[in-house]
């Protein structure tokens, strides 16, 4: 498909989902369109859990491959990555050709590194996952419908692929993997579900909020609760902060396997602000990647209520 067209559709679909659930992102954008600003989005972040799970078609990989070959697809390129080996965690960041054109975010795709885990815990997250139904891409890579400009019909078809394919984990095995890994335990609640938009301050051109500081003050005077401070700066070319996550219930298995509900962390709202930052030759650019600390600060947001 290659088409910047269906990639906008797409995130803009997963934005509606996304602001239902979060209501700090309805606050932040009622806050900026009044004020006369823009919302824009600076990059998207999913999750994922690096383990293949055998299918009678051949081994199904959950880690960052299963999002990357619909990403891929959609005409996005890797053009960066990051290790966070205390956290057995891996990741790569995401630019599409048409971003500038067409105000497309870049996306930030991580995964869990299963196997480094606990034996125990290993196949806790195995059993809990072989339930699931994964999206096939190649079916509708085939199917009519990709052949056609229908980029919402494609986009909703697309739209099951950024859910949780697994059925809900029991709630024993929710707690006993979060306290080895919270990151695994979020994904076993949420899937790929969205796990963070951000709000992009360069973008939002009003002079009442003219940067991320005041941005975040004013979001506090409204109630949101955020972060105690703020990552990175203007050295660092880029500086970040997050609203708390919201907690939401969510279905889980008791004991006898019924199904049951307990409260747990879903997304935050990100504001992330860049600037010029100067290369080997003396030339100033936009920074446009991500600085591995102040990512992995950031991870911790959705750390468990219990």
């Amino acid at each position: 498909m290659n088409s910047p067209y269906l990639a906008q559709e797409l995130w803009a679909q997963l934005w509606e989902i996304y602001r239902q659930r979060v209501n700090y992102a309805r606050v932040y954008e009622a806050m900026i369109q009044a004020a006369g600003g823009i919302v824009a989005n600076d990059h998207i972040a999913f999750r994922s859990l690096r383990l293949d799970v055998e299918r009678p078609t051949g081994a199904v990989n959950l880690g960052i491959t299963y999002l990357e070959n619909i990403v891929e697809w959609l005409g996005y390129k890797v053009v960066g990555e990051y290790k966070f080996g205390d956290r057995h965690l891996y990741a790569r960041h995401y630019r599409h050709p048409a971003q500038d054109e067409l105000d497309l975010p870049k996306l930030f795709i991580s995964e869990l590194i299963v196997e480094q885990l606990p034996t125990s815990i290993v196949s806790m997250i195995q059993n809990t996952v072989q339930s699931g139904s994964f999206f096939d891409l190649l079916a509708l890579q085939q199917s009519s419908l990709a052949s056609e400009k229908d980029y919402q019909g494609i986009a909703q078809t697309l739209l099951p692929a950024f859910k949780r394919p697994w059925s809900p984990p029991k709630r024993t095995v929710v707690e006993a993997v979060n306290e080895v890994s919270q990151y695994g335990a979020w994904v076993l609640l949420h899937g790929y579900s969205v796990n963070h938009f951000t709000a992009y301050i360069n973008r939002q051109h009003t002079p009442i909020y003219p940067d991320i500081e005041s941005t975040a003050q004013a979001l506090a005077s409204e109630g949101v609760p955020m972060k105690d401070r703020f990552e990175g700066g203007q050295a660092s070319g880029l500086q970040q902060t997050a609203t708390h996550a919201v907690i939401e219930p969510v279905e889980v298995l008791d004991e006898q396997g019924n199904l049951d509900q307990m409260a747990w962390s879903y997304a935050y709202y990100e504001l992330a602000q860049r600037y010029f930052v100067e290369d080997s030759t003396g030339k100033k650019n936009l920074f446009e990647g991500f600085i591995a600390p102040q990512a992995k600060n950031l991870f911790e947001m959705t750390k468990s209520p219990n």
